[in-house]
């Protein structure tokens, strides 16, 4: 069936060029354009199939982590020695491979398939899916993966979102997802070739609130039907696998949809910020996905699925204002005007200073709902109050470090404005990743 389309759209091109009506009517130019993005957009609908999940084994019930057995009513900033080395690796591979590979990711608006293949060999994926399915995870891993992503962001926010759109859908699996979920999904994301997948929740429209979804899933016998438009989706056009969140009459609900699901379309429309992650918006169709691809059961809490992802995005927004703050204390040490560095004026020292007790404060509000989200309290307060105080900081730590660059800032030759436009997108993100 792919073939024959591609070959239909072949032909079609084909004619469309040797025609000369178009040089006639003055027309080719703009004719190759549409004619360029409708097959461009038409192949990503090919090229999104999935593989073929299946079912391994007969299962009674769901595999589930617990909190971790050290777990205190105290709120400890320690950690442990196993997640001290997790962060030694993470770190390290941001700094030497994705700030190397930052400006031609956000150019490409993609991350390169290499960086992909490089950040797979961390295993990151192993910590999100149990060891009974062959992960390495026996205790609940929130608070690691929040450092994850803080790690991963310092090197770059773009590419960082892509590397975790897998592991976000893993966590929910792991944390929702029926015994038949887990059985036929879960298991993939710790084999050598993990599916690329996403979750999908931010729709295009102003003041978007998660709770009242205009995609909406109506019941059509055992299956769903769903309709709607998605955006800001990373990796929509490579997904194998989609988490979309819909409204259905009994309230908002995620599904499980794969792609090249009939119905499923991804469009073009460039963001401003986090080019890497190769976010784009996501049309649905009346796709028809089984029941059983509803997330979860009785037990699962869309509430708690929109905060966990939600402190993910504080986490990846801490990371790259802690990039930015490494950035401006040297350069304002070094850059001199009328005869001494510039940190030596009030103005800049007291900038310099707020940032460095902003980006504290973020950091501990979304710690501590971490935390709690780990411990198996209750966490909302805490994940309203992290995101709260981090969109607003975030942004403001990204436009202090342009401001402290001066006409530098203003330039893609130093990385601050490109962190400041990948801050922009914690205001408005939701959905995309999970802790």
């Amino acid at each position: 069936m792919a073939k024959d389309a591609i070959g239909y759209a072949l032909t079609a091109l084909n004619r469309l060029a040797s025609s000369e009506l178009l040089d006639r009517l003055g027309m080719r130019h703009t004719a190759e354009r549409l004619a360029y993005r409708l097959t461009k957009g038409g192949f990503q609908v090919l090229t999104t199939s999935a593989r073929a999940f299946k079912s391994a084994r007969k299962v009674d019930r769901p595999e589930r982590l617990n909190a971790p057995g050290t777990t205190t009513d105290l709120f400890d900033l320690n950690i442990t020695e196993e997640q001290q080395m997790i962060r030694d690796s993470v770190r390290a591979f941001a700094g030497e491979v994705l700030r190397e590979q930052a400006e031609r990711a956000d150019h490409d608006q993609g991350i390169a398939e290499e960086v992909l293949g490089q950040a797979r060999e961390l295993g990151l994926n192993f910590f999100a899916v149990p060891e009974a399915l062959g992960g390495a995870a026996n205790e609940s891993t929130t608070v690691t993966s929040m450092l994850v992503a803080e790690d991963l962001s310092w090197g770059d926010m773009g590419q960082a979102v892509a590397i975790l759109a897998p592991m976000g859908v893993a966590n929910a699996l792991t944390r929702w997802g029926t015994a038949t979920q887990q059985d036929k999904y879960l298991g993939s994301f710790a084999e050598e070739q993990a599916p690329l997948a996403t979750i999908a929740v931010t729709e295009p429209r102003p003041l978007f609130d998660p709770m009242a979804l205009n995609t909406h899933a109506t019941r059509d016998g055992d299956d769903w039907v769903i309709n709607g438009e998605k955006s800001l989706v990373p990796l929509a056009a490579e997904a194998e696998l989609f988490l979309v969140a819909a409204a259905t009459e009994e309230g908002p609900a995620v599904f499980i949809v794969e792609g090249g699901t009939q119905g499923l379309t991804v469009g073009e429309d460039p963001a401003m910020g986090i080019r890497a992650s190769a976010q784009r918006p996501l049309r649905l169709d009346e796709v028809r996905v089984p029941e059983q691809n509803r997330l979860g059961d009785e037990e699962f809490d869309y509430r708690a699925f929109v905060d966990l992802g939600t402190l993910a995005w504080c986490a990846l927004a801490i990371g790259t204002a802690q990039a930015v703050l490494d950035y401006v204390v040297p350069y304002c040490n070094e850059r001199t005007a009328f005869g001494e560095p510039i940190s030596h004026r009030q103005a800049v020292a007291f900038m310099i200073a707020d940032m460095a007790i902003e980006l504290d404060a973020m950091r501990m509000l979304t710690y501590r709902a971490a935390c709690r989200a780990e411990q198996g309290k209750s966490f909302r307060r805490e994940a309203h109050l992290a995101r709260t105080l981090v969109k607003d900081k975030a942004m403001k730590i990204g436009t202090d470090g342009v401001q402290l660059l001066g006409g530098h800032g203003f330039t893609k030759e130093y990385p601050v404005e490109r962190w400041y436009r990948d801050l922009r997108a914690v205001g408005v993100a939701f959905g995309g990743l999970h802790l």
